[in-house]
């Protein structure tokens, strides 16, 4: 196609701007091997590169919908929000920067809590977004978990919750820090009605939730190559002076140390979460016979080029 055109028995050459081809929001760049993604096509992926099996971040609505039955769930607690309690003032009132953050990713707060099926199993599911300041954990995000929890146990169902965070939400000072000790509280409660908690760490998982409820899992697994944590590792190799191994707080080097108890690509999560509910949620399956789910990723786990 020539870069011309007639126009009233003229010939008008074309603009450059009129020449791009519109790709906006067609391909995305993989940040791993640099590869041009289909957005499409990484949709239907489930949001992981089909050339390196690299995991983009999922906001916290997509997370639930790829885990309940028939993308269907009912939302919890959404009336629940941030205030201000301390009055703090950083570049700018903590208040604005809730009002910004609720604005730009249409989230309420920094997890999305919600009811459903899993498999056919009573599921009450949070998952944290760290689009929303970081997904930080302040008092409106622990009270969301405690109620959750607090579901689950009147309505006798299992927990999973989603961790994605930089940590406790320091413009809510102590008041942030109470909440991991508040959650772990309902969890220990949760476990003496012998009904299960599943954590899922995705990258990254640090700070304050990793110190509390992220860890108490009675499965815990994570994504490939998630950073799992309490401080990060630069903050680390400063303290102690000392040059930390390759692939220092990945789910990977985790997993090797017994940290976790799998790894599962986000492909395989539903199907290997559905085989986990399947045990737990068994009548005839005691606590004590937990440490049998270390079999599943025999069953369960697949692997994808």
């Amino acid at each position: 196609m020539p870069w011309f055109r007639k126009k009233k028995g003229k010939i008008e050459p074309v603009r450059d701007e009129e020449r791009v081809v519109r790709t906006e929001n067609v391909f995305v760049r993989c940040e791993e091997c640099g590869e041009h993604l289909y957005k499409k096509e990484l949709e239907e992926a489930l949001q992981v590169c089909v050339h390196c099996s690299y995991h983009f971040r999922l906001g916290a609505y997509d997370r639930l919908e790829k885990l309940f039955d028939d993308g269907y769930c009912e939302e919890l607690d959404a009336e629940v929000v941030s205030t201000d309690p301390l009055e703090f003032v950083d570049s700018k009132p903590y208040v604005n920067r809730i009002a910004q953050a609720q604005r730009a990713t249409g989230l309420p707060e920094a997890v999305i809590t919600a009811r459903g099926k899993v498999g056919g199993h009573r599921v009450f599911g949070g998952a944290m977004d760290m689009n929303f300041i970081g997904g930080s954990m302040g008092s409106a995000v622990g009270e969301k978990l405690t109620r959750l929890i607090e579901h689950a146990m009147k309505e006798r169902g299992a927990v999973i919750i989603f961790a994605a965070s930089g940590g406790a939400r320091m413009q809510e000072g102590t008041l942030s820090l109470m909440q991991m000790a508040k959650i772990s509280a309902a969890l220990a409660a949760l476990e003496e009605r012998h009904l299960p908690f599943i954590s899922v760490l995705t990258d990254p998982t640090t700070g304050g939730v990793t110190a509390s409820f992220a860890m108490l899992g009675d499965l815990i697994i994570a994504e490939p190559k998630a950073l799992v944590g309490f401080a990060g590792p630069r903050v680390i190799e400063q303290t102690i002076r000392q040059k930390l191994p390759k692939d220092f707080q990945r789910s990977e080097f985790l997993l090797s140390h017994g940290m976790i108890d799998e790894i599962v690509d986000r492909r395989e999560m539903r199907p290997y979460i559905i085989k986990a509910l399947d045990f737990m949620m068994n009548p005839a399956i005691t606590s004590e016979s937990t440490a049998q789910l270390s079999g599943l990723k025999f069953q369960v786990s697949g692997s994808h080029p």
